[in-house]
């Protein structure tokens, strides 16, 4: 497989998976974003904890789906991270996520 290959496919997939993500978005009600992901879930729960000094969020999600396109299974019932840099969380109105009238 070449470059060009690897790199067209890898198109593809981030094509699909945003086309899953505009079908999907309607059934959540929040947008959490962390450092190395995007989620959309229905419950968001953000803990900051202290150790020693250092600061860092956990973060709790149920019915979530995950923004990776090496991920087989993007929807989970429940999710945690930890994280050590800010954590990003909207609630999202139903007029922002009417996504039909962009295509």
């Amino acid at each position: 497989m070449s470059s060009e290959d690897l790199e067209q496919y890898e198109n593809d997939m981030e094509l699909a998976l945003y086309r899953e993500y505009r079908d999907v978005v309607g059934l959540f009600t929040h947008v959490v974003e962390t450092e190395r992901r995007f989620y959309l879930a229905n419950s968001v729960e953000v803990r900051p904890r202290s150790d020693g000094g250092e600061v860092w969020f956990e973060v709790t999600m149920e019915d979530a789906w995950v923004w990776d396109i090496y991920r087989p299974a993007r929807f989970a019932k429940k999710v945690r991270v930890v994280t050590f840099k800010d954590v990003n969380v909207e609630e999202l109105a139903k007029s922002e996520i009417d996504l039909s009238k962009e295509f």
